[in-house]
């Protein structure tokens, strides 16, 4: 079950028992990664529910805390479906190529499939920020270039850091 709260025309936000929450932290993890989570195809709010059990029982991470869940209208390509997005804390021990390797395993085993740039997903895993490190290669960079522009990240911020 979710609670619903409209923020404006074309925003709104979704809080349930695994969105919106803390976890336990255990300290046995090294790096701590805030976790961009996103999707428009398909059932997105239960795919989220499952994604959240899939990191909990993972022990390569640690769920720290979610953020509520916004609902909000799509960039870039506009002709498409909302996007259903929040943000994730988790512990790892991996380095940051290494975790992007493994966010991108993430997607795949949820479907994602790579057509074009923002093309409708149903999973996007994007790392925020990494510890406090400034990572600026091709293939990755840390923090996410486009974090302070987007309300799909930073709203979701705002909750987690409430």
């Amino acid at each position: 079950m979710y609670i619903k709260r409209k923020i404006s025309k074309s925003l709104m936000t979704f809080k349930s028992l695994r969105f919106g929450t803390t976890c336990r932290e255990n300290k046995s993890y090294r790096y701590s990664a805030t976790v961009g989570v996103g999707g428009n195809v398909g059932d997105v709010k239960r795919r989220l529910d499952r994604l959240f059990v899939y990191f909990k029982r993972d022990t390569r991470v640690e769920l720290v805390s979610t953020s509520l869940i916004l609902k909000n209208p799509p960039f870039g390509f506009k002709n498409q479906d909302d996007f259903f997005n929040s943000i994730i804390v988790l512990k790892t021990n991996m380095q940051p190529n290494i975790f992007l390797d493994y966010l991108m395993r993430v997607e795949k085993r949820f479907a994602r499939k790579r057509s074009f740039a923002n093309a409708p997903r149903t999973l996007d895993l994007d790392i925020i920020f990494f510890d406090n490190r400034v990572i600026d290669l091709e293939k990755l960079q840390i923090p996410h270039p486009e974090w302070s522009k987007r309300d799909s990240v930073l709203i979701p911020l705002m909750d987690i850091n409430k």
